[in-house]
């Protein structure tokens, strides 16, 4: 796992096992808010160890940033935190998260001890404030990557803990193409210093235009190949061709799991492109 310090009392965590999945820690005088756990409990253990025995407070929150199992799953790891979350988050969590644990611990030994540890307190629209020693942290909704998505902003910092809203490649296949590119068009206009992305790298203040422009261009590439793709007879063999370095993005991103993920956003775009066209024809 990699650790930095981002700003004062502010941290962000890396996961070197999965996906590069991050989470951060707020510290307060007498206590620290988690902001996401890591995907394997190894690694959100050690997080919590820092807290408690190098930084010497207890965690008395944890916030989710959205339901995906590599954000949630660690929360039973904190006993006695609040978790917070949007209201759509905890709703998820039931539906899909507490099934989909329930597979896993059957199928991986590694989650045997993890359990559901569902939000105790949340909010359903507008913003949340939560103060923390000299810092002021701001829930706000941000989806795209997923319905229920939201970001959190050290207001003092302008350091910006954004979800899966930002990835070193955008993301949608479980979200909506047209509500992400509007939170990263919003995201790259509030004048941050940092984006925490839910995976990869911190994005710097001299970095965001930049990544905020490559992002939508990626997305538009994507696009565009979904419609291609509608007018070709084998949509499958002609999405393939269209590989992530071909719209702007590096394969190596996400320990090699850029491919994959860009096939998955083409085919989503494809699929829901042919069932609007089928229903348009069909009206």
């Amino acid at each position: 796992m990699h650790r930095e310090r981002v700003s004062e009392n502010v941290y962000w965590f890396q996961s070197s096992i999965y996906a590069q999945v991050t989470a951060g820690v707020v510290l307060g005088t007498d206590w620290a808010v988690v902001i996401d756990t890591l995907a394997m409990p190894e690694e959100t253990l050690a997080m919590r160890s820092f807290v408690e025995e190098e930084l010497k407070v207890p965690v008395r929150y944890v916030i989710n940033t959205h339901y995906h199992a590599d954000h949630t799953w660690g929360n039973c790891f904190f006993p006695g935190a609040t978790v917070v979350s949007s209201a759509l988050c905890r709703r998820l969590m039931v539906e899909r998260g507490i099934p989909a644990l329930d597979e896993t611990r059957h199928s991986n030994p590694a989650f045997k001890n993890v359990k559901m540890v569902l939000p105790h307190l949340t909010f359903e629209t507008g913003t949340m404030s939560l103060s923390v020693g000299k810092k002021r942290l701001t829930l706000f909704s941000t989806p795209g990557n997923s319905p229920d998505g939201v970001s959190v902003l050290i207001e003092e910092d302008r350091v910006l803990f954004a979800g899966d809203a930002f990835m070193p490649i955008p993301y949608i296949v479980d979200g909506d193409y047209d509500q992400l590119c509007e939170t990263m068009q919003r995201v790259g206009e509030m004048g941050l210093e940092n984006i925490v992305q839910g995976h990869g790298d911190i994005i710097l203040r001299g970095e965001i235009e930049g990544t905020v422009a490559g992002n939508l261009e990626y997305l538009k590439d994507i696009q565009k190949a979904a419609k291609m793709a509608l007018r070709r007879r084998n949509p499958s063999e002609a999405l393939k061709k269209v590989d992530v370095q071909s719209c702007g993005k590096s394969r190596v991103y996400l320990e090699g799991l850029a491919e994959d993920l860009h096939q998955r956003n083409m085919r989503f775009l494809y699929l829901k492109m042919k069932a609007e066209k089928e229903a348009a024809e069909a009206s």
